[in-house]
């Protein structure tokens, strides 16, 4: 079985997958920048016992992080628990997807992972719109070449960022409101929030499908809040909660191929 993990600033995700790809589960974990190998050994030690899952089931593993002291700790935690290195996903890694940006090695990993999920499965043109700590939009062309995409602050980092910043305004739940026009200063948070955040999404999309003339590109939503946002708009054709957990065994698969 392989084992696949995805780093993020917040949340670190999990995917067990069997060899025919099929995911066998999954977990996710808050990502603590001081996590040691020997902490996140154990972690991935209770998470197998819970579930009835064994070590020696796990013959490789693959990780795509965007914090770099964790990523670290993931391959010394692998090291011991497989005897060999997991796949790095990152700058420079082989994808099997030509990248058509001036420096390709400075996009992250979770980016193609996503890319690279969406074209095996979707075809292409295809864009993904991952809601994490970033809400990321990325971009596959006609061609299947990774074309670029955009980057913005998260709804979670959005709404933190407004708590801490306006006195009168207190925290509310990251959900869909009954209107758009917001009766109360909860439903107005909501509203801006969530609404908002599909607003800037539809808004992106649509230009980044007349900039390359791609207007029957599948959308793909992603994310923690990807389902939360879609109630707002009917931008998606699709919500993949899995989809940079499969594009890093894409990814895996791909290398493997390759070098064989």
């Amino acid at each position: 079985m392989l084992l696949t993990i995805d780093v993020g600033n917040t949340q670190t995700t999990i995917g067990l997958f069997n060899d025919d790809g099929t995911n066998e589960t999954g977990w996710r974990m808050p990502t603590l920048h001081t996590d040691t190998s020997d902490s996140l050994r154990s972690r991935l030690h209770g998470y197998f016992v819970m579930d009835g899952y064994e070590y020696a089931a796990v013959t490789d593993a693959a990780v795509a992080s965007v914090v770099p002291v964790l990523t670290r700790a993931w391959l010394r935690c692998f090291q011991r628990m497989l005897g060999h290195d997991p796949l790095l996903v990152g700058p420079g890694a082989s994808c099997g997807m030509p990248i058509n940006l001036q420096n390709p090695k400075r996009v992250g990993a979770d980016r193609i992972a996503n890319a690279v999920a969406a074209v095996r499965r979707y075809g292409s043109p295809v864009i993904v719109v991952d809601f994490g700590t970033a809400t990321n939009i990325d971009v596959v062309d006609r061609d299947g070449a990774y074309r670029g995409g955009t980057i913005g602050p998260g709804l979670i980092l959005s709404a933190d960022a407004l708590f801490s910043r306006a006195a009168k305004l207190s925290s509310v739940p990251i959900e869909m409101p009954a209107h758009a026009l917001g009766d109360s200063t909860e439903t107005a948070l909501q509203s801006g929030l969530v609404i908002g955040a599909a607003a800037q999404a539809e808004g992106l999309v649509s230009r980044i499908r007349d900039e390359l003339n791609i207007p029957d590109a599948t959308i793909v939503g992603t994310g923690g809040l990807a389902r939360t946002v879609s109630a707002a708009t009917d931008l998606f054709d699709v919500i993949d909660a899995d989809l940079t957990l499969r594009g890093i065994r894409e990814i895996w698969l791909w290398q493997r191929t390759h070098e064989e």
